[in-house]
């Protein structure tokens, strides 16, 4: 395998949360949800998920059904940032972190070129 090319984790490895949250953006028409799993992170978590919303209402939409569907499996998130916003909304919950983004705020970010040496899992249908 090439040095620049990474292995591809299977989606179905992925724990049942992360996997709940990949199918909540889903339902609420998020686009290019992509998992980074961070094998050796050192503390800092285990798994990204980054999604991308039209609007800023569409962002809120997404993490609010985040939000529901994981309060069902008592999961909640330490804190959440920049709801109020709706450019990029961060969800901590420990073991994997949520980010939802406005195209344009994604692009000026770019996560994924940022934490490169992850192990990418792009998610093209709900799980």
């Amino acid at each position: 395998m090439p040095e620049d090319v990474k292995p591809v984790r299977p989606v179905d490895s992925l724990p049942e949360s992360v996997r709940c949250v990949v199918r909540s953006a889903h339902d609420k028409k998020a686009f290019d949800v992509v998992v980074l799993f961070f094998e050796n992170a050192h503390g800092v978590t285990d798994y990204f998920v980054l999604c991308s919303a039209r609007t800023n209402r569409q962002v809120r939409a997404v993490v609010d059904e985040v939000r529901r569907q994981l309060r069902l499996s008592r999961d909640t998130p330490s804190h959440i940032e920049g709801y109020d916003h709706g450019e990029w909304v961060l969800m901590d919950y420990f073991d994997f972190v949520v980010h939802v983004f406005t195209p344009d705020t994604r692009r000026f970010y770019d996560l994924e070129r940022l934490w490169g040496s992850a192990t990418r899992i792009p998610v093209h249908e709900p799980l």
